[in-house]
């Protein structure tokens, strides 16, 4: 008895992408790319927390002490998405 024609191609695709999964693998991420994704991960995370605390500032009249806790409440934060992300590209 002969195989299904279309189990056979099913097949045949399955293989294509799982050794297309493996080429893209072992491919490394250009260096470009990374400090782009690394930069941009701190510059989110200040501008977001200067955002908010200009936002709390307004709103409570307490300018520039919020902005300048939560500027640095980004810079913190900014500082450990960049750590744990080059742990993870490490890995």
């Amino acid at each position: 008895m002969s195989k299904d024609p279309f189990k056979t191609r099913l097949e045949i695709a399955k293989k294509k992408v799982l050794k297309r999964d493996l080429e893209t693998k072992n491919t490394k991420p250009s260096t470009i790319g990374t400090a782009f994704k690394l930069s941009t991960e701190l510059i989110s995370a200040v501008a977001v927390g200067t955002i908010i605390g200009f936002i709390l500032d307004k709103t409570f009249g307490t300018k520039p002490w919020l902005i300048i806790i939560f500027f640095f409440v980004g810079v913190v934060a900014g500082i450990t998405n960049v750590i744990k992300s080059a742990k993870k590209m490490q890995k």
